[in-house]
């Protein structure tokens, strides 16, 4: 495998921020980051290729772990090739590895929808899928968002084992309602399998948080959207968020799902290591509104104010966000850079336990991305390996 220097760059390690830098990936894993001053004293063989990113920022790899679908692709497609040109598409945008995202569906098409889409995984040609996320079935019919209610089951954990087999052993990551009866053996049950649990579509109490926090449910989905608010007297599931530094948190950077000014509320409350960046982004993203009807989830919505809504009702129903634009919005509603990029690349990857990704280290997969001061991406290598690249 071919190596490449990366050079003339303000780095981001996934520590901190480091100007007139230089990266070394070899055999498709990070090798070196070192100075310009370094750079320029060493001498290269004609294996390794050097590339002038201009005073571009690098940044380990974005990590998108809650997307339903980009570009016209989605895991509702239940098609291994639908979700293979998502992972394509998205290394377009910077991302280099996602965990495609299932709505909760009848069992049996849910159940073919996670072996279709886990077909998927090691035939990626951009972005590295890390494993699947299921956005339920075990979730509340009160937060419904725009879930379907007859999609939805009560905990069974019969159904459990039989979406691991489907899936082949690679459910990285689940939202679950913590309030549901018999939830606790189902997280027990995650856990040897190594499942993230998050909470989110939920009702909860603040009790039923505490619970669930005890059993390992630890991540959140989309804070502040599909779950029980803030009141004085309960502090319910977006209470216990805030107040429990040991939770992270999905958080949606549009300005349309969160208002921006809480983010300042966030970043006040919640520890910079705990908050993840997510698009929740929907199988329309990234096409014209304009070249004719949208669908998502087998319904059709239309790209309004935005977000993507139902065309039926007028709920929202997910984001056109892009990791890169995310990063940008949390910049612009008071987030330095390197919590931006902390909350799009090491984050993920910590809360998902991929240790080899979200930093550039000596040893760590070779995954990054390249893009200016304007937010413009100009180069996105995964494993080493450019899938995109600008300066050539």
């Amino acid at each position: 495998m071919a190596s490449v220097c990366l050079y003339n760059a303000t780095v981001y390690t996934g520590f901190a921020l480091m100007e007139r830098c230089a990266v070394l990936i070899e055999g498709g894993v990070i090798a070196d980051v070192f100075s310009q001053r370094r750079f320029e004293q060493r001498r290269f063989g004609q294996e390794v290729q050097l590339v002038d990113v201009a005073g571009c920022y690098i940044a380990p790899g974005f990590i998108d772990t809650h997307i339903h679908g980009f570009g016209g692709f989605g895991t509702d497609d239940m098609s291994a090739d639908s979700v293979i040109e998502m992972s394509r598409l998205l290394a377009q945008q910077g991302v280099t590895a996602f965990n495609p995202t299932l709505y909760p569906a009848e069992r049996p098409r849910l159940i073919e929808a996670v072996k279709e889409v886990s077909r998927a995984i090691g035939k990626e040609s951009g972005a590295r899928i890390m494993g699947l996320h299921l956005e339920g079935p075990f979730i509340s019919p009160e937060r419904l968002g725009v879930q379907r209610p007859e999609t939805l089951s009560p905990v069974d954990l019969s159904y459990m084992e039989a979406l691991w087999e489907a899936s082949n052993g690679h459910i990285v990551n689940m939202t679950v309602a913590p309030e549901l009866k018999n939830m606790r053996d189902l997280a027990l049950y995650c856990t040897k399998k190594g499942i993230v649990l998050q909470a989110g579509h939920t009702n909860a109490q603040y009790e039923n948080m505490v619970e669930g926090m005890q059993v390992g449910i630890l991540h959140t989905t989309h804070l502040f959207n599909a779950m029980s608010k803030l009141d004085h007297r309960n502090p319910n599931a977006v209470g216990a968020v805030l107040i429990h530094p040991e939770m992270s948190c999905e958080i949606i950077a549009d300005g349309v799902h969160v208002h921006p000014d809480l983010f300042k509320l966030l970043k006040r409350d919640k520890p910079s290591d705990k908050i993840v960046l997510v698009t929740d982004a929907l199988k329309p993203t990234g096409q014209n509104p304009a070249e004719g009807p949208l669908y998502a989830n087998g319904e059709e919505v239309t790209w309004k104010e935005g977000a993507f809504h139902r065309k039926i009702d007028d709920v929202i129903a997910g984001s056109g966000l892009t990791m890169i634009r995310g990063v940008q919005n949390l910049v612009r509603f008071g987030f330095s850079l390197e919590e931006a990029l902390q909350a799009a690349s090491t984050n993920p990857a910590n809360v998902m336990r991929f240790k080899r990704l979200g930093t550039l280290v000596p040893g760590n997969e070779g995954d990054l991305v390249v893009f200016d001061k304007d937010f413009t991406i100009h180069a996105t290598l995964v494993r080493g390996l450019f899938k995109k690249n600008n300066f050539v």
